[in-house]
Formats: structure tokens, sequence, C-alpha cells
């Protein structure tokens, strides 16, 4: 695979795409991945000063959907079809969480990406997801 789109044309693209996720800092971009982080502010925990199930799956779903983005370019139709989180431990409340994705698939019409979730400054993931998305044909 050969990267099109590094961090910072990801970055641009989100912000006139999905103006909604300017939250989400791409880290670094590779052939096989992606790191991207989220700064955790008080809009991201839940009762009990953790960060929130719905908060982790999006930053998962973003990470994949960045990857593919990264391979591909900018093909803002491609869609989640499944995802499976595990939320293995609670985050840390006060730090950014890190999301450390890796291609396993980049076919025609689907991809699928491992997600593991960490805290900064651990190395012990908080959670780990598998998504499955679709990609839209090629318009001849």
């Amino acid at each position: 695979m050969t990267v099109q789109m590094d961090a910072v044309a990801l970055e641009a693209f989100m912000a006139r795409e999905f103006p909604q996720a300017q939250q989400y800092v791409v880290d670094s971009v590779t052939e096989q991945g992606i790191v991207m982080r989220l700064p955790v502010t008080d809009r991201h925990l839940r009762p009990g000063g953790t960060v929130s199930g719905p908060t982790m799956f999006g930053l998962a779903d973003v990470a994949v959907y960045l990857a593919i983005l990264a391979q591909i370019g900018p093909k803002a139709l491609a869609v989640t079809t499944n995802c499976s989180i595990d939320f293995m431990r609670k985050p840390a409340a006060g730090v950014d969480l890190i999301a450390e994705c890796r291609l396993l698939k980049l076919g025609r019409v689907l991809a699928v990406g491992d997600v593991l979730i960490r805290s900064e400054g651990t190395e012990t993931p908080v959670a780990r997801a598998t998504l499955t998305y679709s990609i839209p044909p090629e318009r001849s």
C-alpha cells in the first residue's frame, strides 16, 4: 500500500467534510495504519469520572476511517458496516486517548481495521475494536 494522504491532508479533509469531528488529531500515518489522539475534556466523561464508551467508539471509528482514506484518498462515502469493541479497563480522565489503528485488509469494496486505545502515558489498552468499512465503487 502507498500512502495517498498524510496527517495534514487528513486533517484538512476532516475540517472540510466533517467539521463536527475537529476534536481528533492525527499523530502519524504509515502504510500499515494510523495513530490518532483525542484530547479528553469534560464533555467526554460520564459519571464516575471516566471516559464514556461512545467517546472511545467514536475515536476507533474515526481512526479506521482515516486509516482507509490515507490509503485510498479522499472518498467521503466510505461507511462503517460492522464494529466490535471490547472495553477492558477504566481510561484515565485527565489525559488524551491514543488510538493505534492497523489495517488488516484493504480490498476493493471492504476494509477491516483493528484499533487499540490507551490512555496517554500507559501501555496497557483500555479498549480494542475491530471495524469493517464498505468502500464506494469507483465511478467511471
